[in-house]
């Protein structure tokens, strides 16, 4: 990647580099240079979730958009899903999302999609930071007649909703099925509850007032606590939480477990095979999925690949392969039978779906797949040298992996944005995996540290 853009998109601190209404207007004049196509009226869709830096940052970007001679629609807070759906269905050149996705208020982003609804290869973001590093200079600027116009769609919400329910089968309902909601004040905080409402469920929904700074703030995908007590206490069936901008989504079972990504998706690929729309008996996952995934996969007949971490990765091996199920351990699961790119509101629904068609409560089809106990230790680093190179390190992880065998894994590798080394390994039980992480993490540290 490059300087710029980052795994998903440009992210930072709110009103320092890189996310600053200068820089947000410069990657709006880059996004319309790049896009605009001639003989056609151009047009960039803008979405956001709900910081309060969005204001600035959507404001900015139209601005930049509009200096090239493309027109600017906002659509205001939407999933980024929503943003996706909203790109292609209205036919626009491109679609901008602000939004740090599950990181806390201080901090925003802005990731882009293609008039299909995909996220941007890395190529064509190096072509966009291109031309911003080089502050615009190869752009030729229309002419005050030729510039561009803003106009706000105040139907984007229920038009999104309309899509939704529509990857829900038209033979179920949720007629009578109780729910609760975690939409981590984000960008679900309306689209969520009303489309569950309108298939008929009795929902109960937390943390759905958005200030502006309490974005994820104790709640969504990555704090599913509180939501795990109030299905319990409401007796509800199942319980949902969305990280702030509407693409992640991690399930509570009607006990109060809670379910990873992995077990989503291995649940929802268990149903699609059975009822042979699993395209090509294939999933795809990043080398982060629990190694639980892959052998329940194993027992169910079901291929399976690994990418690097990263949704984009995930779809890119999808594409190829010709997967229709992929996704994260995080909760960010792409159905593409369905959508292009990862939708938290679609993947709750397909879970019921699954229910409904089983007739089974949500604990009995978590146990599709066995959760190995994973311990992670993030050691500081001074340098990055190739681990490999380093015959200690090297040493302490094939001494543990020869102690696990089959029976669990390692995985060392360094983080993408931080001096830091990440440890994660899983086994089968909590005291070994313990034992064997601080094993390897305590000799990075004497090595590298």
């Amino acid at each position: 990647m490059g300087t710029l853009f980052g795994t998903d998109g440009v992210r930072g601190v709110a009103n320092e580099y890189p996310m600053t209404a200068e820089m947000a207007l410069k990657i709006g004049r880059a996004t319309a240079h790049l896009f605009k196509r001639k003989g056609h009226n151009p047009l960039i869709i803008i979405g956001k979730d709900t910081r309060v830096s969005g204001y600035m940052l959507e404001n900015a970007l139209v601005s930049g958009i509009c200096s090239m001679g493309v027109n600017a629609l906002t659509v205001g807070p939407l999933p980024t899903p929503g943003i996706a759906f909203a790109t292609t269905s209205m036919r626009a050149d491109a679609g901008i999302v602000i939004s740090a996705s599950h990181n806390p208020f201080q901090d925003n982003g802005i990731k882009i999609f293609s008039r299909e609804g995909f996220k941007l290869p890395d190529e064509k973001e190096l072509e966009i930071e291109d031309l911003v590093l080089s502050e615009n200079r190869d752009i030729l600027k229309p002419t005050p007649s030729e510039l561009g116009k803003a106009y706000r769609i105040d139907d984007a919400r229920g038009r999104y909703i309309v899509f939704l329910k529509s990857t829900f089968p038209k033979d179920c309902t949720l007629e009578g099925a109780r729910i609760v909601l975690d939409c981590a004040h984000g960008a679900t905080y309306k689209v969520a509850p009303d489309t569950f409402f309108e298939l008929g469920a009795e929902v109960t929904t937390l943390f759905n007032e958005p200030t502006g700074e309490n974005i994820n703030d104790n709640c969504g995908s990555q704090h599913p606590e509180t939501l795990a007590e109030e299905v319990v206490k409401r007796k509800a069936d199942a319980g949902f939480a969305f990280d702030g901008d509407g693409d992640r989504c991690i399930a509570v079972d009607e006990t109060g477990s809670v379910l990873t990504g992995d077990q989503i998706m291995a649940l929802c690929a268990r149903q699609m095979k059975q009822e042979g729309v699993l395209s090509n008996n294939l999933v795809v996952s990043t080398v982060m999925s629990n190694i639980g995934f892959g052998i329940a996969l194993k027992e169910l007949g079901i291929e399976y690949l690994t990418t690097k971490v990263g949704d984009r990765y995930v779809l890119e091996e999808m594409q190829a392969k010709g997967a229709s199920i992929g996704g994260e351990e995080s909760g960010h699961i792409i159905f593409l039978d369905h959508h292009t790119t990862g939708d938290g509101i679609t993947t709750a629904l397909q879970v019921l779906a699954t229910m409904k068609k089983t007739n089974k409560p949500l604990s009995e089809l978590a146990r599709t797949m066995k959760v190995y106990p994973q311990k992670l230790i993030n050691v500081d680093v001074k340098d990055k040298p190739d681990l490999s190179s380093v015959p200690e390190i090297a040493q302490a992880i094939k001494g543990v992996e020869a102690e696990l065998g089959d029976g669990g894994r390692v995985l060392v590798r360094y983080s993408g944005t931080q001096n830091m080394c990440r440890v994660m390994v899983e086994g089968p039980t909590d005291e070994q995996t313990e034992r064997y992480c601080r094993l390897i993490a305590e000799v990075i540290e004497e090595q590298i540290g």
